[in-house]
């Protein structure tokens, strides 16, 4: 496999942002991949990781954020991660 790197924008469209269950799913999610995963909000980076890192964000909803993909496996790191964020983190309902 050749390594890829892929990089998109992302909204925060659940109600309460990135909160600690939704940055678990997101940690979980990107555990499945060997490529290295990146959020970007402003200046600042988080790796999909570590909660921790993730957590330092604050990101809000209707934050837009950076998505960076580097590794063999960018292409469906890259479904996965943009799935989660455009359903909300599976979310939206609960408003």
């Amino acid at each position: 496999m050749n390594k890829t790197s892929l990089c998109f924008d992302v909204v925060v469209r659940n109600p309460k942002g990135l909160h600690l269950r939704a940055i678990n799913t997101l940690v979980e999610a990107a555990a499945r991949f060997e490529s290295i995963i990146l959020l970007q909000k402003d200046a600042e980076q988080a790796d999909c990781a570590s909660v921790f890192s993730l957590m330092t964000l604050g990101a809000e909803q209707g934050t837009q954020l950076k998505v960076m993909i580097d590794g063999e496996d960018a292409t469906p790191a890259a479904a996965a991660i943009q799935h989660l964020f455009e359903n909300g983190f599976y979310e939206l309902d609960e408003a």
